[in-house]
């Protein structure tokens, strides 16, 4: 009994590294068309009665601004270039202030918060940690850093059901994401930490001090595709 036990397990394993591999290298060719947090979002508004949003348009990378890709660096993750995934200094920090109460700023690298966006679900816990670090090897071993880049700005929530830069664009500013300015592309980066709750334009005096820092910021990034 313990052999068919633990040979069910084995080719359950098995089986999710296949499908696992399969699909960070078919998404290494081919534009992610939904995420796991867009569907969450949808049954959420259906639950509370509230209409339903769903906006997401996928363009390349060479039709996303390079302010932005800029902006999200410094804003996000400013070893983007250097690390292999995970930026352990910046994970200890973010342990640091939260073990003192503190929550000024997450330690995940924006290879983490693309592996999280495209395959798993929200929420906390040790599994999905765990899931989030082995995706995060593979597609730093498998795409490269323009790729994340690009599936990074493609699918994460900047609003209120808007996901992805295009869509992002054309909801705060009314244009596209070829075109954004230094402000414009910081006022999205500003408002990540909780797009729901923040505005990129028109904003609060807290989103207004971001802006100012994250544009001083982008002085020393560098696009090293």
């Amino acid at each position: 009994m313990l052999r068919k036990i633990f040979g069910f397990i084995g080719k359950l394993i098995l089986w999710f590294i296949v499908v696992s591999v399969f699909s960070v290298l078919l998404f290494r060719f081919v534009p992610v068309p939904c995420t796991p947090l867009m569907f969450t979002r949808h049954f959420e508004q259906n639950a509370e009665g509230k209409e339903t949003k769903w906006e997401h348009d996928w363009v390349p990378i060479e039709d996303l601004s390079q302010n932005l890709q800029k902006a999200v660096i410094a804003s996000e993750d400013a070893t983007f270039f250097e690390h292999h995934g995970f930026d352990f200094n910046a994970m200890f920090k973010a342990y640091k202030n939260n073990a003192k109460g503190k929550r000024l700023k997450g330690g995940s690298t924006i290879s983490q918060q693309t592996a999280k966006n495209v395959f798993l679900w929200q929420g906390r816990s040790y599994l999905r940690k765990g899931l989030e670090a082995y995706f995060t090897v593979l597609i730093e071993l498998l795409w490269s850093k323009e790729r994340i880049m690009e599936v990074y700005l493609n699918s994460i929530e900047m609003g209120d059901g808007v996901y992805g830069a295009q869509a992002a664009c054309q909801h705060w500013y009314e244009k596209d994401a070829a075109s954004l300015t230094k402000m414009e592309a910081a006022g999205i980066a500003a408002i990540l930490p909780n797009p729901r709750k923040y505005k990129a334009a028109n904003s609060s005096s807290y989103i207004q001090r971001r802006k100012n820092n994250i544009i001083r910021a982008m002085r020393h990034v560098k696009l090293e595709y």
